[in-house]
Formats: C-alpha cells, sequence, structure tokens
C-alpha cells in the first residue's frame, strides 16, 4: 500500500487486513433482516493527519432503490478526495460504488473510480453468489473481463460498511471475534474484527455513544501493530461509522463524521 491510499487507508483496512485462500461454496444466499439504514442516507467525514485537514470522505444510500439481475438494490456509495496542501501533492478523487441486494446484504454489483495523481483505475465487478464467483472487467485496459472464484457470501468495500451495521452489537462480548469474508483487487481476504466494547467518541457532529471495533493486522511496514486501527459505530439502532482511527508510523489518521442526513433513528449523542 503507498501513498495515495492515505485519505481513506482506515476505510480500505477493513478489508486489506489478512490474506487467506478463498473459501468453498456455501449455503445458498441468506436472508439478513435489519433496520439500521435505508434509502437517502449521507454521512460526511473529515480525514486529520496529526492537526491537519487532509481530505474529505462520503458514505451514501441513492434516495430510490435500483433493481439489478431481478433483485432489488440500495445504490451505495463511498467517496474521497484530498483537500488543502494535500491535493497539491497528491490530488485523489476516489469513488467505489455497489448495487447491494435488499435481502441479503451482498454486492451483486461493485464498480470503482480511481484518480490519484496520474494513476488511474476503472473498474466493474458483477458478483454471482449462487455460483460464489465474480465477473471483474477491467476498464482501464479495454474492458478485459476475468473470472474469479469468491468466498460465499463475500463482501467488498462498501457492502462490508453496511453489512457490519446488521450485527447485533448489545449480543457480544468485549473480545468477541467477527469474521467477514472480503473481496478486493483480485483477492480475497478473511477479515477479522474484535470487539472492544463501548466508548464515547468525540466528533465534529458532537459526542457520540458508540461501539468500538478493532480489526486486527498482520504485520506491516504501514501500521503500527496487531491494533493500529479502532472503528467507531454510534451505539443506537443506526450503527452509523463515526470516526475511525489509526496509528500509523507515519502518524496518527482520523476519518471524524462531521455531518450526517436521513438516518432512521435518532443518533445517540451525548447531551
Amino acid at each position: 500500500m503507498n501513498r495515495r491510499w492515505l485519505v481513506l487507508t482506515p476505510a480500505i483496512a477493513l478489508f486489506l487486513v489478512a490474506a487467506v485462500p478463498a473459501l468453498g461454496p456455501g449455503d445458498a444466499v441468506r436472508s439478513i433482516p435489519q433496520s439500521s439504514f435505508g434509502r437517502g442516507e449521507t454521512i460526511k467525514y473529515t480525514v486529520h493527519y496529526g492537526l491537519i485537514n487532509g481530505g474529505e470522505a462520503t458514505v451514501e444510500t441513492g434516495g430510490s432503490l435500483e433493481r439489478f439481475n431481478g433483485r432489488p438494490c440500495y445504490k451505495a456509495s463511498v467517496s474521497g478526495k484530498t483537500t488543502g496542501s494535500f491535493d497539491f501533492f497528491l490530488r485523489i478523487r476516489d469513488q467505489w460504488k455497489a448495487l447491494i441486494d435488499t435481502t441479503s446484504i451482498l454486492p451483486l454489483r461493485a464498480q470503482r473510480e480511481i484518480a490519484e495523481k496520474n494513476y488511474r483505475k476503472r473498474e466493474t465487478v458483477d458478483f454471482d453468489h449462487l455460483h460464489d464467483v465474480a465477473e471483474v472487467t477491467d476498464h482501464t485496459h479495454e474492458n478485459a473481463r476475468t473470472t474469479v472464484k469468491v468466498a460465499n457470501n463475500t463482501l467488498e468495500l462498501v457492502s462490508g460498511f453496511y453489512y457490519l451495521r446488521t450485527l447485533n452489537f448489545d449480543r457480544m462480548k468485549v473480545g468477541d471475534v467477527v469474521r467477514v469474508p472480503g473481496y478486493f483487487d483480485g483477492d480475497n481476504f478473511m477479515l477479522e474484527v474484535v470487539f472492544k466494547g463501548r466508548e464515547v467518541v468525540e466528533t465534529k457532529a458532537g459526542d457520540v455513544r458508540a461501539f468500538k471495533l478493532v480489526p486486527r493486522m498482520p504485520n506491516n511496514k504501514l501500521f503500527r501493530g496487531e491494533n493500529a486501527i479502532s472503528v467507531y459505530f454510534s451505539d443506537d439502532r443506526n450503527k452509523i461509522p463515526v470516526l475511525f482511527q489509526a496509528e500509523m508510523f507515519v502518524g496518527t489518521v482520523k476519518v471524524d463524521m462531521v455531518r450526517y442526513q436521513g438516518l432512521r433513528w435518532k443518533l445517540n449523542l451525548v447531551n
């Protein structure tokens, strides 16, 4: 991972924490009832490198559902860009999109549009969860297509955000581990996230009661130790990500919620 990923390092790390062989076929496509999110939700963040504001990020769902392969889907996206002096040196304009099946909370189509200084990447991944395969189209290289094997019920970056919000944290004990199969850039990964309990965290949108999750990190040259990344979800029925914090060898990076709209439930702010 090089410097062009820094603007969304904590988010991307959710699916790059540990490479393992792909899992084998499993049960048929699942059904996950959930009431944490819906259409028309927008959450905005600032990215801080120490005391410097270096970027902005947005996580949102479209105002209407879209049908894909006959299935109703949420139109979800995660976008990020550099700002200020970081924009001069790095200039990042990245967007990830996903069509997420409303019943299974699985991605049916995922798209990446990456513009990071001189680097460009445009890609579409169509998932066949009944057969545990994905068809990857690389638009940057003459629409070259490849078919890859993926884990049963695999997720990618955007759907991973929303799947974690379906979990029942009230039933978890400190130290419990959530394991989620993920796919990114041609590789299969197993995400392991440790539940660390409840805390009150400060954000630009106010102090929020939150659940703390820590993805397990392998040894690497970017992050400081296995527990380098902390992710905080609001301790309420929304379970929105309100804060990411990463301890890196180059310093501390924070992704801090600044605004939100369209939530289904009242946010659990500290009065």
